[in-house]
């Protein structure tokens, strides 16, 4: 109920539970009400444009040109570099490679090492202790942390092609793929002085598993993966500096493409019309063909008329 009535200003108040107002008695739900319908017309194209605006916005950031949708699919491409082997730390006892999953061999990946680290988190801390934390399971294990940190970097900038659709210009994409590169260069120089390290000890603890005689080598999964990398960086800079169309662009464009719908599904319809006259038409006339052909009464009356005087002139005949 409103706060003050709206025809005479009277202070309503939590008790007045009437529909009318107790001073001037007019009815405070249905006052001036076509008015207010205007207003609350007004009000719903007026949120209805923003809607669509907002829609417009959105369909054109992610997948409005060629481009864009090219950017959609590259910016998703590298996160299938980070399944190929990086570095590989091969060892005569337990080896391990910078991937998230070994697909491509039997080494010991960024799963395994989680499973392990968090199932024996202090065995891990007191074996980098008494490496003075530079030791060779340091390195790797920071190697497989920026490894980790590469991958939800690219991630995000996908997601953020989506999240920032309203700004279609945002660099926020390149900024994140360009730290995603540079996490990638740094795990695989941590994993690759782990193995620098790991040959020149005999064996080390990685956390509860033994690395002996190890060395570490990058693998032709990393080239791949820099090249995803450096493709999708390269999208997200074009589409950054490609021209964006306004919002006032875009309204016009979607009224143009709403016009041609309506034109057609009219065109549709009237044929749909013609079709069905021509139905009916069909119909009528051949029902026409099917009907007997009628004969008026009186010329009936003198037919038969006619008949009788020739049976009777006949039977006379024969007389």
């Amino acid at each position: 109920m409103a706060s003050t009535c709206p025809n005479c200003g009277k202070k309503l108040h939590i008790w007045n539970v009437k529909a009318e107002c107790s001073a001037c008695g007019v009815s405070i739900p249905n006052y001036n009400w076509q008015e207010r319908l205007e207003e609350d017309n007004v009000k719903a194209e007026k949120q209805f444009a923003v809607f669509y605006k907002s829609l417009n916005r959105i369909a054109y950031s992610i997948w409005g040109t060629k481009l864009r949708i090219a950017r959609l699919v590259l910016t998703f491409l590298p996160a299938i570099g980070f399944i190929l082997p990086w570095v590989n730390l091969n060892s005569d006892g337990t080896s391990f490679s910078l991937t998230i999953y070994s697909l491509f061999n039997k080494n010991k990946s960024l799963v395994d090492f989680f499973s392990s680290f968090f199932g024996n988190t202090s065995l891990y801390t007191t074996n980098m202790k008494f490496e003075g934390y530079s030791g060779a399971l340091t390195f790797a294990s920071l190697g497989y942390l920026f490894f980790t940190l590469s991958a939800v970097c690219i991630v995000l900038a996908f997601l953020l092609t989506i999240i920032l659709c309203k700004k279609p210009k945002t660099k926020t994409m390149v900024v994140f793929d360009i730290i995603s590169i540079a996490f990638s260069v740094v795990s695989v120089v941590m994993f690759v002085l782990s193995g620098s390290l790991a040959s020149q000890a005999v064996a080390f603890n990685f956390g509860d598993m033994a690395v002996i005689n190890g060395s570490a080598s990058i693998s032709w999964g990393y080239f791949v993966a820099l090249v995803l990398l450096l493709v999708a960086t390269g999208i997200n800079i074009a589409v950054a500096k490609a021209p964006a169309k306004s919002d006032e662009t875009l309204e016009e464009e979607r009224l143009a493409r709403q016009a041609i719908k309506d034109e057609k599904e009219r065109q549709k319809e009237i044929e749909r019309e013609k079709n069905r006259e021509a139905a009916e038409k069909a119909a009528k006339e051949e029902e026409k063909k099917e009907e007997p052909e009628k004969v008026a009464p009186d010329i009936a009356l003198l037919t038969e008329i006619r008949d009788l005087l020739k049976q009777q002139q006949n039977e006379e005949t024969k007389r």
